[in-house]
């Protein structure tokens, strides 16, 4: 089924949301707020939900007041939606979150069929959801990273002791992570060798892949938008530091102080040194052009006790009332209308095909 009935003279744009990942919940939010900023003068919008199932639907992104601490989903009431129809749109923008959306799926999907998007294409997106693969990028790129370990399933099952000792090499505390997750959804920090286990099994939940990585001392979360010109030249925004409110119960940056109880802060631009700032906008270019990445980026880092060190790369970043994404270009002089539009315009005027 077709969501376009008759012709219109505007560039007709789908804007796919929700998804089977962990954080259906997010992308729908990012969705309600792009949808809101699109210039439908412009533009001739339709929204398409991807039901926690995978069922693609006719969606519209109202869900009207949401209860604290509650996120919304994608229903699976809806009028169906055939994926084939997305070529009968100029672009689609992906506002999917994690995995089998934002690691390449739907670019690949998109690219079989010469269908215009916005954001990263096949490899970056799937390079930079693969958080253990995005390192070995960077550190090809000569960028400064925290040490971690890759535990993958089968040594889990078969080696673990092996696999133990590796992590224990790391020293305490330890951060543990599903290695193809985002939102912080499955981060656990470990203090203590008996948590350990527990809190893989926690991200295993999310993902068989795992990484551990050291907590680095002292560190401060900071973060940097890249958007590419219409030349395709990415730059960088200002920088920005996120921080928990000291009265929470949260110990780090996780799920739910970024996106439930509103305990996580947004200071842009942050209060660093110019040379600093300078520094990581430059790293975030260079993290953006390492993994070929297109559209947009979110590169995050930690300013530590040792120094400087690059996080990680989000390929579609968040758009919700939280996001630092739209924050800091807000902070760098474009309205968030306006990088929206400038993402969509992205999208219009790049080829299909290799590029």
């Amino acid at each position: 089924m077709s969501l376009v009935t008759q012709p219109s003279d505007k560039p007709r744009l789908a804007v796919v949301f929700g998804g089977r990942s962990s954080e259906h919940g997010v992308s729908c939010l990012t969705a309600r707020e792009v949808l809101a900023a699109i210039d439908t003068d412009r533009y001739d919008v339709h929204p398409v939900g991807i039901t926690r199932g995978g069922d693609w639907v006719q969606e519209t992104a109202q869900w009207g007041e949401l209860e604290p601490g509650t996120l919304p989903s994608v229903r699976d009431d809806l009028p169906p939606f055939v994926w084939e129809s997305l070529r009968d749109f100029d672009a689609v923008f992906p506002l999917l979150h994690g995995p089998w959306g934002e690691d390449g799926t739907v670019q690949g999907l998109l690219e079989m069929a010469d269908i215009r998007y916005v954001g990263a294409g096949v490899l970056a997106s799937a390079v930079s959801m693969d958080k253990p693969f995005t390192k070995t990028v960077f550190s090809a790129a000569g960028l400064p990273q925290i040490p971690y370990v890759t535990i993958r399933p089968w040594e889990w099952k078969n080696d673990r002791s092996r696999v133990e000792d590796r992590i224990r090499a790391l020293g305490l505390p330890v951060f543990v992570k599903p290695a193809r997750a985002g939102s912080s959804s499955g981060v656990q920090m470990v203090e203590a060798w008996d948590d350990l286990d527990p809190a893989i099994q926690k991200a295993r939940d999310f993902d068989p892949k795992v990484m551990v990585e050291s907590a680095a001392r002292g560190k401060r979360e900071l973060e940097c938008a890249v958007i590419q010109q219409p030349n395709g030249k990415p730059i960088a925004s200002v920088v920005g530091e996120i921080t928990v409110a000291e009265e929470s119960d949260h110990e780090f940056y996780d799920f739910e102080a970024k996106y439930l109880d509103g305990t996580s802060l947004n200071v842009v631009p942050a209060d660093i040194p110019v040379t600093l700032s300078e520094r990581i906008r430059t790293y975030a270019v260079q993290a953006f052009e390492a993994v070929g990445c297109e559209g947009l980026a979110r590169v995050d880092f930690f300013a530590t006790d040792d120094g400087l060190v690059i996080n990680e790369i989000n390929t579609m970043p968040g758009f919700t009332p939280y996001s630092m994404f739209p924050v800091l270009w807000e902070a760098s002089g474009v309205p968030y209308a306006e990088l929206v539009d400038r993402l969509i315009q992205l999208a219009l005027q790049r080829d299909t095909g290799l590029r």
